[in-house]
């Protein structure tokens, strides 16, 4: 009985900090799920992967319909940028393969805490109408571009799609910050599905009870943190963000400490 309330308690806490991440930021559940894992249980880190993956599914997808509602989410390039993130994190994790010890550890958890500290220092105040105002081929040029460098640079790291996502759609693409977290969690729905299969179709069977409680918790906090958003002024919403970040940053790293 106790173990089952600690796996409950681990998992609602993984849920929190990887939904709120989602909904809020258009992080990837991946970031905050698969540490705690395998920190709290001792998980296989290839197994708590693919429950992290799984549980970013739903919670993207349900997150991306949130945004989409409320005309918050740009699909056409969206689906431009996803293409090119699925095909060259397949050319970078081949390329990184060549390298020896090619690694960049702590590469997300950096990237989460001084991305947070970004959105409070320096908020993203872009109005719809300015971004708007890109021709749409020019747009488009810049999808294609864009997605093939993160998803070069999160196949050769393995980390850092989400961040890197946001990072690119708010400060390269102009993004105003509600539509950048919309067509962020729009493409990691689709690419954490991709990885989600492959994971378990080469490492077989999840802990059945961990993936259903961490899909859950991640789905149920993912779509208080879009409700929220979406009713919040650009200018508190880079703050939350900015602060959710520095918390899931920081907790990640400690996590890592004591893994």
């Amino acid at each position: 009985m106790m173990m089952l309330l600690y796996t409950v308690f681990i998992c609602l806490l993984a849920g929190i900090g990887a939904g709120l991440g989602t909904g809020f930021a258009g992080m990837s559940a991946a970031a905050v799920i698969s540490p705690m894992l395998i920190t709290f249980f001792g998980m296989p880190a290839y197994s708590a992967m693919g429950i992290a993956l799984a549980s970013d599914v739903l919670a993207s997808a349900a997150s991306a319909y949130t945004y989409a509602k409320n005309r918050n989410l740009d699909v056409r390039n969206g689906v431009i940028m996803m293409a090119f993130v699925l095909l060259f994190t397949v050319v970078g994790s081949w390329v990184s393969s060549f390298v020896p010890n090619a690694t960049m550890g702590g590469f997300s958890t950096v990237m989460t805490f001084f991305l947070g500290i970004k959105f409070i220092v320096r908020p993203v105040m872009t109005t719809k109408a300015a971004m708007e105002g890109v021709p749409a081929k020019k747009r488009a040029q810049q999808s294609a571009l864009m997605g093939a460098l993160v998803g070069f640079i999160c196949g050769f790291v393995g980390a850092g799609g989400g961040m890197m996502m946001l990072l690119v759609l708010t400060s390269v693409l102009g993004y105003e910050l509600k539509t950048a977290v919309g067509t962020s969690v729009f493409i990691m729905s689709f690419t954490a599905l991709t990885g989600a299969l492959s994971h378990f179709a080469i490492g077989g069977a999840p802990n059945m009870l961990v993936l259903v409680l961490c899909v859950v918790f991640t789905l149920l906090f993912a779509q208080i943190g879009a409700r929220i958003a979406k009713r919040s002024t650009p200018k508190v919403l880079n703050r939350v963000v900015g602060v959710i970040l520095v918390i899931l940053g920081g907790a990640i790293f400690l996590a890592n400490l004591l893994a």
